[in-house]
């Protein structure tokens, strides 16, 4: 099951479980739309894989399932990977 993280690992902008706007890499690493389209390129900068968008957990599984708390954030953003 996926984690479903908060955040952008980048920006540290919130991404809750049912934002559009998430991007996954095959480990999870998780960034926004922006920062994966724009500043990486859409290749993760933890593994060099391919950022897609995040699935979407129905309301009802969230309730049994619920998302990550758990925010990961890059040491000093994604700046040096640009």
């Amino acid at each position: 099951m996926l984690e479903l993280r908060p955040n952008c690992e980048c920006c540290d902008r919130d991404l809750p479980p049912d934002s559009s706007d998430a991007r996954i890499c095959s480990f999870e690493c998780t960034f926004c739309a922006s920062c994966a389209e724009t500043t990486l390129g859409g290749r993760c900068p933890n593994c060099g894989g391919e950022l897609l968008a995040r699935p979407r957990r129905p309301a009802d599984a969230l309730i049994r399932h619920p998302a990550s708390t758990r925010r990961v954030l890059r040491p000093g953003g994604c700046g040096a990977v640009a």
